[in-house]
């Protein structure tokens, strides 16, 4: 059996968790609703404001995904009241982000300004000009915004420029050496 799925998911007040018959989880609180199916190999009881998993047989695909079933309607419950968020710095001579509107506008050393919209449930704060902030409910739709901006100009190991996440460690090359 799991250690992470033998644990309970606490409800907080103010969420509210349905369960229908084939799985269906969604969960709504202050920052909004997420939705999930989880695996038919995982039963799941509500018993006041603990939810708890149990597999539904000792087969290894059921053990498979008992951790991930409750680490899914974990994060759900943590993201509609507290919600997720990346931070992101650009290091470099000239790089830049400002928003405008609903719009992450970078200069990232291109002959053009890289614009991308914000999907929706996710929004992008510009701290600095040269801090960006991704947050929003969903763990994974934080986490592949904030990659998507990275692979723009993702970081180079001989000087450390582009994008990269705030205390990521970039592994610095030594450069060419002249005779």
């Amino acid at each position: 059996m799991s250690r992470i799925g033998k644990k309970a998911v606490t409800v907080p007040a103010g969420v509210e968790v349905k369960i229908s018959d084939t799985n269906f989880v969604t969960v709504k609180g202050p920052k909004g609703e997420l939705c999930q199916q989880i695996s038919p190999l995982i039963k799941i009881k509500e018993e006041g404001t603990e939810l708890t998993f149990t597999p539904v047989d000792d087969s290894r695909k059921a053990s498979e995904q008992h951790g991930l079933a409750r680490t899914l309607v974990h994060n759900m419950v943590v993201g509609v009241t507290d919600g997720f968020e990346k931070k992101l710095e650009m290091i470099g001579v000239g790089y830049r982000a400002e928003k405008k509107g609903n719009t992450l506008v970078m200069q990232l050393g291109y002959s053009h300004p890289v614009e991308m919209v914000d999907p929706e449930g996710i929004t992008t704060t510009v701290t600095s000009p040269t801090e960006i902030t991704v947050s929003g409910a969903d763990k994974a739709q934080v986490g592949n915004y904030a990659a998507v901006i990275r692979a723009w100009r993702s970081p180079e190991p001989y000087k450390g420029k582009g994008v990269r996440y705030v205390g990521e460690y970039v592994r610095r090359k030594e450069g060419k050496t002249g005779k």
